[in-house]
């Protein structure tokens, strides 16, 4: 048998010709994948191997523990036994991803009364749960993973916009999109959650409203407000884009313009609308969603600036952890975001960090899960990251952080991040 081998043009060992026509064929692939998708999926699959990985090597060192799991995380370890007994699979599930699962279950056609959570992420499982078998579980994963993919996409477009001075910039479009994913608590993307369908919406809103798309807008923040309770407040820095784009002036003359062109934003509150229409026909009240929220986990709306005080002083290194990130996070946006093209994204940054704060302690902890949606943070720390040496030890830090709280996660302590 003749070795086909081609020599290493430095002078090293000959390699075999097979490797070099696997890695022209490789090259040829990733050159006829359209930008941004080569780069969005390669980040995808190589973000889902390493934290399976990290995982699966996680859970099986925490077996021998002694009293692990401890008995508020046996239900859940037995629900996730339920979903799959692969380990690589079963531990993208977690608490809240059982009660979407309920909900995909769930008959319209019989009396209705779980109206703790907004619809549209357990619905789009219903479809798909029949091609996989009857399991809604699956199907919820899935979607979470195909709004994440879609989410990376938006991202990209987003990033590489706002970050160029003159034009697009595809290198911080890359920036934008690795930091998006290196955020503390961001492999919660990946689980049965609703945090990649809700920043994928919310990117996609902005993106659309950037290109001057609004009745695209329209219609994603019509399902962005369906996706969370927060959704709807959205439609306030989405309404800042248009008034940039055209100068910042409010006046008696110009209204009829932004009446034109901005009428689809009608559609977000509209998405709020039609889930508390829902909640009416399913149970005579309006505000079935509120009430569920009072009596389940007594979340009451006040004064997020107290509950945070709480947070920090109330002698709980946990909860004072949590309420540190999310003022991190607010000295972020407010110090990166301070420029008047930026405003949008500071508005809904404020948003998204104080509304949760405004639901309470009880709030404390999912605060972590909460925070993801902030994703103009990302944004600062990638336009911050433009030196290759900022750019380095923040993503050393950042992986270290979310590794460490990935490892929390997982080790019988979910309650920390969810």
């Amino acid at each position: 048998m003749v070795d086909e081998r081609v020599a290493d043009p430095v002078g090293g060992p000959a390699a075999p010709r097979w490797a070099g026509r696997l890695r022209s064929a490789a090259r040829n692939l990733a050159a006829r994948v359209p930008a941004p998708w080569g780069y969005v999926l390669a980040v995808f699959v190589g973000g889902k191997l390493v934290l399976t990985l990290v995982g699966v090597l996680v859970l099986a060192a925490w077996d021998g523990v002694p009293g692990a799991p401890p008995a508020a995380e046996a239900l859940m370890r037995d629900q996730q036994e339920a979903v799959s007994p692969h380990r690589w699979f079963s531990l993208w599930f977690a608490w809240d991803s059982f009660l979407y699962d309920h909900l995909a279950r769930l008959p319209l056609d019989r009396p209705w009364r779980d109206f703790g959570f907004p619809l549209l992420y357990p619905f789009l499982a219903r479809p798909l749960a029949p091609l996989l078998g009857g399991h809604t579980a699956w199907a919820l994963l899935l979607v979470s993973n195909v709004a994440l993919v879609f989410q990376l996409y938006y991202a990209y477009r987003l990033g590489g916009r706002l970050l160029g001075v003159d034009g697009d910039d595809p290198a911080g479009g890359r920036r934008f999109t690795r930091y998006l994913l290196l955020l503390p608590t961001a492999f919660l993307f990946q689980a049965a959650l609703t945090e990649s369908l809700f920043v994928c919406l919310a990117l996609a809103a902005f993106w659309y409203a950037e290109q001057r798309r609004w009745l695209v807008v329209g219609i994603v923040g019509y399902f962005l407000a369906l996706s969370r309770s927060v959704g709807f407040l959205v439609v306030l820095p989405l309404a800042l884009v248009l008034l940039r784009q055209h100068g910042w002036r409010f006046t008696p003359r110009a209204l009829p313009r932004y009446l034109r062109l901005g009428w689809p934003l009608l559609l977000v509150p509209a998405g709020w609308g039609t889930f508390m229409a829902f909640c009416r026909w399913q149970s005579g009240d309006w505000f079935a969603y509120q009430h569920a929220q009072e009596r389940g986990w007594g979340i009451r709306v006040q004064n997020p600036v107290p509950v945070a005080w709480h947070g920090l002083t109330d002698g709980n290194p946990a909860d004072a952890f949590r309420v540190w990130i999310a003022v991190a996070m607010l000295v972020v946006a407010l110090v990166g975001l301070r420029r008047s093209r930026l405003l949008p994204y500071l508005v809904y940054t404020l948003i998204v960090v104080l509304v949760p704060l405004s639901m309470g302690t009880p709030v404390y902890k999912s605060l972590l899960r909460y925070l993801l949606a902030a994703f103009p943070v990302a944004l600062v720390l990638a336009r911050w990251a433009h030196r290759p040496p900022v750019d380095a030890w923040l993503v050393a830090g950042l992986a270290l952080l979310q590794g460490v709280l990935f490892a929390v996660w997982l080790t019988y302590w979910t309650h920390f991040v969810i």
